[in-house]
């Protein structure tokens, strides 16, 4: 009987393999964060992942993974499949939150540690960069040299990832294959041989494998594809409601000026929605060099 794998960019699997089995994340940590190897992660223990408010006022919060180091550092990991245009200011605020609440365990200001944001997306933010890996970090604008210790964020777009990239992190490249190459009900000769080479990534194909999942694991992994098919469904609705309105909103203006503002109000829903300029274009009708010129009025609109 073949060996089948499910997919690891699922909510529940991605748990099952990162959230239960720490020399596995320990692995994928080293490799995905920017750590040089004489900082590299060397034990880590589990911590709870919903972080509870300090006042009761406040959100609560979860995050997929949350773990502590032997040196002090906190990494709070989360696999998203959709980029929402609140999305940093909940991972800025997830961060903050566990930063802060180092000061219930009386820690003195000079002792905090790091908090490391580690935000793994199955779709595009920035779709004007080619770069899928992007490191924030607090520096000073004029001379990036000089930084404030605190909070790091890493963001990785894996739809822009692809196996020839280059990077001197061969295990990085592995990882990232590891989440980009195995889907539903993939067959075990279909996997490139290198990533069974790596223990840690063995160790998770062996988590993976469907027949490792119970009754109700499975369940489980089938629900949340059934809630993001929902949520595709949702936001098709929304982008055609939006198109609708601006075409209505148009029409209602006269024939000519209309249907200019309907054009518009597509190209600024597509914007809204980060869609590609080559994808406003081809709703709007549009050339890409106007389309550009309207994202980069939108763009400066925004910033003031």
């Amino acid at each position: 009987m073949s060996i089948r794998y499910l997919d690891p960019r699922n909510d529940f699997a991605f748990k099952k393999i990162f959230g239960n089995h720490p020399n596995i994340l320990k692995s994928f940590l080293n490799a995905l964060l920017p750590l040089d190897e004489d900082n590299y992660i060397v034990d880590l223990e589990y911590l709870p992942t919903e972080l509870v408010p300090v006042a009761p006022v406040l959100k609560n919060s979860i995050v997929d993974v949350r773990c502590i180091d032997s040196y002090g550092r906190q990494f709070l990991v989360e696999m998203e499949m959709f980029w929402t245009n609140n999305f940093t200011s909940r991972v800025v605020f997830n961060a903050s939150k566990a930063y802060v609440k180092q000061i219930d365990k009386g820690v003195k200001y000079d002792q905090l540690k790091e908090v490391y944001a580690l935000s793994i997306l199955n779709d595009v933010f920035l779709p004007k960069k080619e770069e899928f890996y992007h490191h924030y970090s607090i520096v000073n604008r004029y001379d990036t040299n000089e930084r404030i210790e605190g909070m790091e964020f890493i963001f990785i777009e894996l739809p822009k990832f692809k196996p020839t990239t280059f990077s001197d992190k061969r295990l990085q490249i592995l990882w990232l294959r590891f989440l980009t190459e195995i889907k539903d009900h993939t067959e075990d000769e279909e996997i490139f041989s290198e990533l069974k080479e790596v223990e840690e990534i063995s160790d998770a194909l062996e988590v993976l494998r469907e027949s490792s999942f119970s009754k109700l694991e499975l369940d489980a992994y089938d629900r949340y594809w059934d809630a993001i098919r929902k949520e595709v469904t949702l936001h098709e609705g929304k982008m055609k409601e939006g198109f609708d309105r601006g075409l209505k909103q148009g029409i209602e203006q006269g024939i000519e000026k209309g249907i200019e503002q309907a054009i518009y109000n597509i190209i600024e829903n597509c914007y809204n929605q980060n869609l590609e300029a080559s994808m406003a274009s081809t709703l709007s009708g549009k050339t890409i060099e106007e389309v550009e010129e309207i994202y980069s009025q939108l763009r400066e609109k925004n910033i003031s």
